[in-house]
């Protein structure tokens, strides 16, 4: 149950950065970084950070660069230590 959901919301914070970084092209409204930000916190780390490489978006803005992979190291432990 708690793999399932970590998968999920890698899927979803995945392509919120897509969708963040399409609208970025386009001059549209956009996803909140502290949105992007919360998916990471809870549990959407792997999926931001691959979303970050593979779309090049926020990956010059330093706290996005020190969060989300400690927040993924985070995840990783928490998933490690309840499975």
């Amino acid at each position: 149950m708690l793999l399932n959901y970590f998968i999920i919301i890698n899927i979803i914070a995945f392509f919120a950065y897509f969708i963040d970084k399409s609208k970025a092209k386009k001059n549209k409204y956009r996803i909140s970084e502290n949105s992007l930000l919360f998916l990471a916190l809870i549990g959407g780390g792997a999926g931001s950070i691959i979303g970050m490489s593979l779309f090049r978006h926020k990956t010059q803005k330093l706290k996005f660069t020190i969060l989300v992979p400690l927040l993924t190291v985070i995840n990783i432990f928490i998933l490690y230590k309840f499975m």
